[in-house]
C-alpha cells in the first residue's frame, strides 16, 4: 500500500541516497511530491528535469549563433550545440535529438551527437514520468510505436517525438494516458488494451528490437522496476511543426 508523502515530509528514518530526497545525516525527506510504497520506494509524481552526462534529449534550436546553437530543452534549461560537435545543420525551430556531454554547476548544458527529428511534433511530458513511459526493457514505449506506428523518441528532459506517420493523435493519447496515470500498476496492459480498441496496429509475436526510446527503464511502478532520473509543462506556443 503506498501512500502520498510531499516535500519535507520523512520517508525513512535513516539517511539514504534516493532520487528526489535529501538528508540531514539522520533521517531522509522527500523533495517532491512522489507515492511512497510500504518497502519504502519512492515514486516521483512531479519535478524538474535534472540534467546528467550521457543522458539523451529532445528539443529545438532558439537560436543560431556563429559557434552554434541554442536548444530549449524545458523550462528552465536550455542547451548549447557547438557546430563543431554537429555533423548536421539546423535552423531555427528544428528539432533534434543529442546527448548531453556537459553540465556545470549552474546547470549550463553542453550537447553534441545531434540529429535532426523531422515529420512531426514535440509533446511534453512530467521529467520523472520518462521512465514510465519508456518501459522496462522499453516496453511501454515499442508497444506505443508499434500499434500506432509512430516514431516515438523519448528525451530524458520531458520532450516526445511523435512523428506525423501512422496515427499520430492515438500515439499522443496513449502517451498522455501513461502520464497521467505513471503511480498505478498494469499500465502496459491498459494502454496495450486503449490502442487495440482504438484501431491499433496488433503487436508483432517477436517484438523488433527496441529503437525507439531514449534509453531507460520503469514499467509498472509497484510490481516492476520504476527507477526515475530526476507537471506536464504548458505547450510552447512556438514549437515547431514540420
Amino acid at each position: 500500500m503506498s501512500k502520498i508523502v510531499v516535500p519535507g515530509e520523512v520517508v525513512s528514518d535513516q539517511p539514504q541516497r534516493m532520487a528526489y530526497t535529501f538528508s540531514d545525516g539522520h533521517k531522509t525527506y522527500a523533495t517532491a511530491l512522489s507515492l511512497l510504497s510500504d518497502d519504502g520506494h519512492l515514486v516521483p509524481l512531479e519535478g524538474p528535469y535534472e540534467p546528467l552526462v550521457e543522458d539523451i534529449v529532445v528539443g529545438y534550436v532558439t537560436d543560431i549563433r556563429f559557434t552554434g546553437y541554442n536548444v530549449e530543452l524545458g523550462e528552465p534549461f536550455s542547451g548549447f550545440l557547438s557546430s563543431r560537435d554537429s555533423r548536421a545543420t539546423f535552423r531555427l525551430g528544428s528539432m533534434v535529438q543529442a546527448r548531453v556531454i556537459n553540465v556545470d554547476e549552474v546547470k549550463s548544458i553542453d550537447l553534441a551527437d545531434a540529429r535532426p527529428l523531422e515529420g512531426g511534433w514535440l509533446e511534453r511530458i512530467s521529467p520523472v514520468k520518462v521512465p514510465r513511459l519508456i518501459g522496462k526493457r522499453n516496453s511501454m514505449i515499442n508497444t506505443i510505436a508499434q500499434m500506432t506506428g509512430c516514431q516515438v523518441i523519448v528525451g530524458r528532459n520531458g520532450y516526445v517525438f511523435v512523428s506525423f506517420g501512422g496515427n499520430h493523435a492515438l500515439a499522443v493519447e496513449a502517451i498522455r494516458m501513461v502520464e497521467a496515470q505513471a503511480h498505478t500498476t498494469g499500465l502496459t496492459d491498459r494502454v496495450a488494451a486503449l490502442l487495440r480498441e482504438k484501431g491499433g496496429k496488433a503487436m508483432p509475436k517477436a517484438p523488433a528490437a527496441p529503437v525507439h526510446s531514449s534509453g531507460g527503464q520503469g514499467d509498472e511502478a509497484a510490481d516492476s522496476d520504476y527507477s526515475p532520473r530526476s507537471a506536464r509543462a504548458p505547450q510552447n506556443p512556438n514549437q515547431p511543426q514540420v
